[in-house]
């Protein structure tokens, strides 16, 4: 339990520090619009957000053997122990009876929220160096490579949210109206 004179000595501690942080110079800077601009590249499910350019598998089948390939494996498929997970496979195994793998093709809900994971996070240790048209690429080839899209479909802001997962209906909208 706190005796008064513990309380005084807080409160007193307090008032020096609140006076101390008054009389400090300011920390850091103003953020600029332009600033915050270049970190709000988040795209939901609606595709809202999506920026121009365009990619085809077949072009992004490159950029994947470049940039992606290392850590996910030939073709999406992670053979033994692997830097991360595979993007390929596991069709039918969200089932109660099975072990659930979970891929892109098998376990997204949205083909816009794997555009935007790849732009914001890949390649790992370049997160944010792929270009608008490199990701549409690659999105596309991974896509290809779980039967979503054909070769030389053209993936670009239009096309990409009206891409159906195979795994769509497998979540529960969660309401974000708290009322």
């Amino acid at each position: 339990m706190f005796t008064a004179k513990a309380i005084a000595v807080c409160a007193s501690v307090l008032t020096g520090v609140s006076a101390a942080l008054a009389q400090s110079p300011q920390f850091g800077q103003p953020i600029e619009p332009a600033d915050i601009a270049a970190w709000d590249i988040s795209i939901g499910p609606d595709g809202a957000g999506l920026p121009p350019g365009r990619g085809t598998a077949i072009e992004g089948e490159a950029i994947y053997v470049a940039k992606c390939q290392a850590c996910h494996g030939d073709k999406g498929i992670v053979p033994g122990v692997a830097l991360a997970g595979a993007l390929v496979g596991g069709m039918g195994t969200l089932a109660p009876d099975k072990t659930p793998i979970k891929t892109v093709g098998s376990y997204w809900p949205y083909a816009t929220t794997l555009f935007d994971y790849v732009r914001r996070a890949m390649p790992f240790q370049e997160s944010k160096s792929l270009t608008a048209d490199e990701v549409y690429a690659v999105t596309a080839y991974v896509l290809d490579l779980n039967g979503i899209v054909g070769s030389n479909d053209v993936i670009d802001a239009q096309s990409l949210p009206k891409v159906r997962m195979p795994n769509r209906d497998g979540f529960i909208p969660f309401p974000r109206n708290p009322k």
